[in-house]
């Protein structure tokens, strides 16, 4: 096996950085745009002959030049990344990749969750890391002959999620509601969560879950190997459908319920695609017209905007009460000032 130095590189880097892209762009792979730490091999005369990267728990953009493949480089950015991750106190860790690279990472000791035939596999360093996440969920296995879902980001909750989650509740047995956990939204997990039970206490039918780290928001789902923004969402799509149909089937559910957005690129993507394909797992989708106010749907989007402009009272018409009185207390100060310092609160 080669040896050569490993070091980290730091963000005004700019010949390294140049140098990674260069290489990864022979991988036909990108820098992703959700990284927060990178490093790089270098041979004698200062090239970068490998590289890898990391975001939170999940390893990224790993390449290594083809004039030195087969010397066991990707080991070591592996095992550089991977002790790296340690000792932040990440021991569960995943990664997206090929479907050609698979086999090189079960040799590392990754293991397959989802593999999307010609798009992607999803891969995780515990063997038995998904099938844990299922067995915790089937703790809260309710009888009933409709069962429905419902998973939303809810950043944050609104009367358009509000209503959303009362008509799948109201129709059926039990409604499993899962709020997404990966914290890179402007209003944190640990909120999101508070305001969807607070603002659907009033239904009794409902089990409350966690995503965990098997369903990622768009705004970090890993972009660098996928030719463009189409293939991207529909490689999210497709890899969130096969994940939520193993948990659909631990816990009896036969129903999913989303929300319909017309103006939304991935939204639209990712209904049309649940539409054809949860049917062939005997998983019925309904999709729900967005609610109303002034002939304008309630979007989260729009709640964002209003907070980040100041005009609090302008959000009694698009939030329940207990979102609202949390905006109005000084418990929301540190989420508001968040939002405020953002250049664009409409797409996160």
């Amino acid at each position: 096996m080669s040896e050569y130095n490993i070091s980290k590189i730091y963000e005004n880097d700019k010949r390294s950085l140049k140098l990674i892209d260069d290489l990864l762009a022979k991988e036909e792979i990108r820098r992703d745009k959700n990284l927060d730490y990178t490093c790089a091999m270098f041979d004698d005369d200062m090239n970068i002959i490998a590289t890898g990267s990391c975001f939170k728990n999940t390893l990224r953009c790993l390449a290594v030049d083809n004039s030195h493949q087969g010397e066991g480089l990707m080991n070591q950015i592996v095992t550089h990344l991977v002790d790296y991750e340690f000792s932040r106190g990440l021991s569960h860790l995943f990664l997206y990749t090929k479907n050609k690279s698979m086999k090189f990472f079960k040799d590392l000791g990754f293991y397959e969750i989802i593999n999307i035939e010609n798009q992607i596999v999803f891969m995780e360093n515990k063997r038995t890391g998904f099938s844990d996440y299922l067995n915790n969920l089937k703790k809260d296995m309710r009888e009933g002959k409709n069962i429905a879902s419902l998973i939303m980001n809810a950043n944050p909750f609104t009367l358009g999620h509000q209503y959303l989650v009362e008509k799948a509740a109201s129709e059926n047995d039990i409604l499993h509601l899962f709020i997404v956990s990966d914290d890179s939204s402007l209003v944190p997990f640990k909120v999101r969560k508070k305001l969807v039970i607070e603002g659907t206490k009033h239904l009794k039918n409902i089990s409350y879950h966690e995503t965990g780290d098997y369903i990622i928001s768009s705004a970090t789902f890993p972009s660098y190997f996928q030719r463009d923004e189409i293939a991207v969402i529909e490689s999210q799509a497709n890899l969130d459908i096969e994940i939520f149909t193993r948990i659909a089937k631990a816990l009896n559910i036969n129903r999913r319920y989303v929300g319909e957005e017309p103006n939304s690129l991935v939204t639209n993507i990712y209904n049309q695609t649940m539409l054809k394909k949860l049917p062939e797992n005997n998983i019925e989708c309904v999709v729900v017209p967005r609610k109303k106010y002034s002939d304008k749907v309630i979007s989260a989007s729009t709640v964002r905007q209003i907070i980040k402009n100041g005009n609090l009272e302008d959000l009694k018409n698009l939030v329940p009460d207990t979102t609202y009185n949390y905006f109005l207390s000084d418990e929301a100060k540190p989420v508001i000032d968040k939002i405020r310092s953002q250049a664009d609160v409409i797409h996160y």
